[in-house]
């Protein structure tokens, strides 16, 4: 039996993805799925510190994995725990992904960025195994490839390294998809700690501050376990 596929229609071929659709008639956030949707600006962001200390320890020494790659790592396991990350609006009604990537800024050497996507992978070495080739290729000085229309398995990572944020808002095509993003900021050093700055700014038709409060709490119960 072929699997459910969320199809979403663009320019050229449908992207699709497996997963199902959500019965929203029963759903009991109908209601604010409903109010939302409708909002000309439906995103909101939250930003936060969390200790990325067992992390950044784990990312330093002489074939030490990245700091950014592992901090990814994380990050898209814990979305994937988060059923809310995986919502994506299909119209009026709304698809669950089974699995979401994410799509990471990579810096080339020119100062502009390239966009390199990472499969989630049940460990970190299979994960990274998979990022290194994919970084080196996203570095290289080419066309900028963003994702296809509808492509929407994917959670929007950035990174600002150089700097300390509180606050942090996201371009936005007028609310044209329903993708998280997650920018982290510098991790720097407080209290013996090592913070690091995550802005998550999500679509409210789907996703609500508790399901936030999750993703946070996965992410940050991930990265101290980190070695």
């Amino acid at each position: 039996m072929k699997p459910a596929s969320g199809k979403a229609q663009g320019h050229g071929a449908p992207y699709e993805t497996p997963g199902r659709f959500l019965e929203v008639g029963s759903w009991a956030r109908r209601q604010h799925f409903e109010l939302f949707r409708a909002f000309e600006n439906p995103f909101f962001s939250v930003c936060v510190d969390v200790d990325a200390t067992a992390a950044w320890e784990a990312s330093r020494g002489a074939g030490a994995p990245s700091f950014y790659v592992l901090t990814l790592f994380h990050s898209l396991r814990a979305a994937n725990e988060t059923e809310a990350f995986r919502l994506r609006l299909r119209g009026e009604r709304v698809w669950v992904h089974d699995t979401v990537r994410a799509s990471a800024t990579v810096l080339r050497e020119d100062e502009t960025f390239g966009f390199a996507i990472f499969p989630p992978a049940p460990d970190f070495a299979g994960f990274n195994a998979q990022a290194i080739p994919e970084m080196a290729r996203a570095k290289q000085p080419r066309q900028l490839e963003i994702p296809r229309p509808g492509e929407d398995d994917l959670i929007y990572h950035s990174s600002l390294p150089w700097m300390r944020f509180t606050a942090f808002t996201n371009a936005l095509n007028g609310g044209k998809d329903s993708v998280p993003r997650v920018v982290f900021g510098k991790c720097e050093e407080r209290g013996g700690r090592r913070l690091l700055p995550v802005a998550v700014e999500v679509h409210h038709a789907l996703v609500d501050g508790l399901d936030v409060a999750r993703y946070l709490d996965r992410f940050q119960q991930a990265l101290a376990s980190s070695r």
